[in-house]
Formats: C-alpha cells, sequence, structure tokens
C-alpha cells in the first residue's frame, strides 16, 4: 500500500526561510517510526536547548555587572547636597591633578582624554577584549561559509527532489501509455484474426503482451528506485536542516557578541582596537614621568574611595576614573546612555536564547503530542538531558 500511496499522491513541502536569524523546524521527512531519525530529530532539539541555556549563563555575569553599575550612578545622583559636594571637591582635586599631569608632560598627546580614560577604564578588559573580537570575527566568517555551503547543499537536494518528483510523474504517465498501446494493439491484433481470418496474428498478439509487460516492469523498476532515492534526499534535506538551525543560532549568538564586544569597547575591528591599545599603553607609560603628581593623585583617589565606601557603592574604585561624570551631569548621562545600551544588548541576547529554548521545547511537546507511543521515550531522552546539565 505504501507504494501505491507514494505513486498517486504527492506531500507538500514545507520551504524553508533563508534568513539566517530563523530557526526553521520541518519534521515532515522525518519517519518517527523508525527510532534512529527519531532519536536524532529529539536529541537535535535538546541539544539546541542546551546551548541556549548556557549562553542565557554566560551573558548573566556581564548584565549584572552592567546592572551594578547604572545602581552605583542612581545611588550617587540620590546623595545629599552636602554629601555630593563633599565628593565632588575630591574628584575636582583629582580632575585638577590630571590637567596638572598633562601640563608637566609638555607635549602634545597622541591620544585624547576621553579616548585615554575610556580605555582606562577598560583597561583590565581590554586584551582579553582584542583576544574575543579576534575569535569572533575569524569565527563569523567561517559560520558565514558554512553557512554557504549548506545552502547551497540544501538547494541540490531540493533541486534533486524535484526532479524525482518529475521521474515518477512521467513513470506514471509512460506507464499508462503503454498499458493504451498494449490495448489497442490486442484489439487490432483480435481484429486480424477472428474478423479478417489472418493467420500469424497470434504472433503479433504475443509479442505486443511480452513487449508491453517488459516496458511495464522497466517503468515499475525504474520509479521503485526514483522513489527510495526521495526518501533518501527527503532525509538529507531533514539533517541539513537541523545542522543549518545548530549554525544559525551560532551566528546570531557570534554576531550579536561582536555587536556587544564593538559598543563596550568603542571600536569596529580587533585590528583598530589593538592599534588605540598601542597608544594607550605608550601614553601611559610616558605619564609615569610626572611621579609628583601621580603620588597626590593616589592620596585623592584613596580619599574618593573612603567617601563613596560610606554609601552603598558597590564598586568606589570605579570612579576614580570617572571624575568628570561625578562633576558634569553630561558626562554622567552619557555613560548612563552607554550602559543603559549595553544591557538592552545583552537582553536582546537573553531574550534571543531564550525564544530559541522555547521554540526547541515547544518543538518537542509537538511532536510528543503528535506521537503519543513515542512520549515516554521522549521524556527520558529530555530527563536524560537535565540531568547531564
Amino acid at each position: 500500500m505504501g507504494f501505491f500511496k507514494r505513486l498517486f499522491n504527492t506531500a507538500k513541502r514545507e520551504k524553508t526561510d533563508d534568513n539566517w536569524d530563523s530557526i526553521v523546524y520541518s519534521h515532515d521527512d522525518v519517519d518517527f517510526d523508525d527510532e534512529i531519525q527519531r532519536t536524532r530529530y529529539i536529541t537535535g532539539c535538546l541539544e539546541q536547548m542546551a546551548d541556549a541555556s548556557k549562553e542565557i549563563d554566560l551573558l548573566s555575569g556581564e548584565y549584572s555587572l552592567v546592572t551594578s553599575y547604572l545602581t552605583d550612578i542612581e545611588e550617587i545622583e540620590a546623595l545629599p547636597f552636602d554629601e555630593r559636594e563633599s565628593i565632588n571637591f575630591i574628584a575636582k582635586k583629582l580632575d585638577l591633578l590630571v590637567e596638572e599631569k598633562e601640563r608637566l608632560r609638555g607635549r602634545k598627546t597622541v591620544i585624547d582624554e576621553s579616548n585615554f580614560r575610556r580605555l582606562a577604564d577598560l583597561e583590565d578588559d581590554i586584551e582579553d577584549g582584542i583576544r574575543k573580537i579576534k575569535e569572533a570575527e575569524e569565527y563569523d566568517e567561517k559560520i558565514k561559509n558554512d553557512l554557504k555551503k549548506l545552502d547551497g547543499e540544501r538547494h541540490a537536494y531540493e533541486y534533486r527532489r524535484d526532479e524525482l518528483d518529475s521521474m515518477r510523474s512521467n513513470y506514471k504517465g509512460m506507464t499508462l501509455i503503454v498499458l493504451g498501446a498494449i490495448f489497442v494493439c490486442l484489439i487490432i491484433m483480435f481484429v486480424m484474426q477472428y474478423g479478417l481470418q489472418m493467420k500469424g496474428a497470434e504472433v503479433g498478439i504475443f509479442i505486443s503482451v511480452v513487449a508491453g509487460a517488459g516496458a511495464i516492469t522497466f517503468m515499475a523498476v525504474k520509479y521503485i528506485d526514483a522513489d527510495k532515492e526521495a526518501v533518501k534526499v527527503g532525509n538529507s534535506i531533514n539533517k541539513l536542516i537541523l545542522l543549518q538551525n545548530k549554525v544559525k543560532i551560532r551566528y546570531v549568538n557570534n554576531t550579536n557578541l561582536l555587536d556587544y564586544l564593538y559598543l563596550k569597547f568603542g571600536t569596529d575591528s580587533a585590528k583598530r582596537l589593538e592599534k588605540q591599545w598601542k597608544v594607550y599603553n605608550d601614553e601611559k607609560e610616558l605619564r609615569k614621568m610626572a611621579s609628583e603628581a601621580e603620588a597626590r593623585s593616589r592620596y585623592y583617589e584613596k580619599e574618593l574611595v573612603a567617601k563613596l565606601s560610606n554609601y552603598h557603592i558597590k564598586d568606589p574604585g570605579r570612579w576614580v576614573k570617572q571624575t568628570k561624570a561625578l562633576l558634569d551631569r553630561k558626562e554622567m548621562v552619557e555613560i548612563r546612555h552607554e550602559l543603559i545600551k549595553r544591557r538592552q544588548n545583552l537582553r536582546k541576547q537573553m531574550d534571543y536564547n531564550k525564544e530559541v529554548a522555547d521554540v526547541a521545547q515547544n518543538e518537542v511537546r509537538e511532536v510528543a503530542d503528535q506521537y503519543p507511543r513515542y512520549a515516554k521515550e521522549i521524556l527520558e531522552l529530555v530527563s536524560r538531558y537535565e540531568t547531564a546539565d
């Protein structure tokens, strides 16, 4: 029955989206009665859920750090006027010392003060940031190439599937034509033998039957071969879709990571950041020459940290290099705006990965609902992954 069902029915197939941000699930070509295919498909969904969960855990730490910075800003801005004036007095001293050190150097700086302060604020993270950006940029190119190759393979399989559909349709048509021809020949042979009393018509009847049977057998074999290949092609397309989904998730996460790192370090490439980092280090080394000014700066830095430690400031030391923000509300607003953008970017990544996990979870549930006889087995696979995590 399966042969004749495939012979006279053509299944509608879902066209996949070429948008690399999208996550596409299609189990139309999955034979869930096949344990290998069923396990592979469910495992693929569970792996995507696990990857998304790990990504959320990594993003949560950075999100908490940025949030604590914003909380410190709110705490500082909420201080009473007298206490804020005391902090501003120390910050002003620090700010004047920075200007004094600039004069002591007696030279034109290669890097402007805002960029120097920005890089100084990121000093502990910048080398690691350069490494991460380089890795992410290289990985971005690799993922793009992989996606292009997968797109090419999938389109080739889909083209072959269409060819096989056309071949099967042609074989059905040719079979009907041969049957019709045999029927006509037999009528002619019977008329010649019994109507016209011609001898030798039996040979024609025999030849027609044998030739027709041979042609029908040949086309049936070809049709079965095409049908088997169509099943294999469908399975290959399904494997490619699952693989594309995994690569798409990696592509989106890597692209979001690059955007965040570019935003965090104020650059558009690892090469440019490396150049800025070298200039910063040269400038920093020269500034060490102003030892007296540095000593006084350290004194007021300790004073500022001690003062801020009296309040609910989670990281008082952070503000030593942010005196301009303490003294200038516009500067503080700009810092707040940048932090909000960073947090929104992190939230976007976390929401995306949550959506990935939810979509994969819903797909598993849908399969379990659609095939209740395998629900227990699917639940065991889910439990196994939860235990592994």
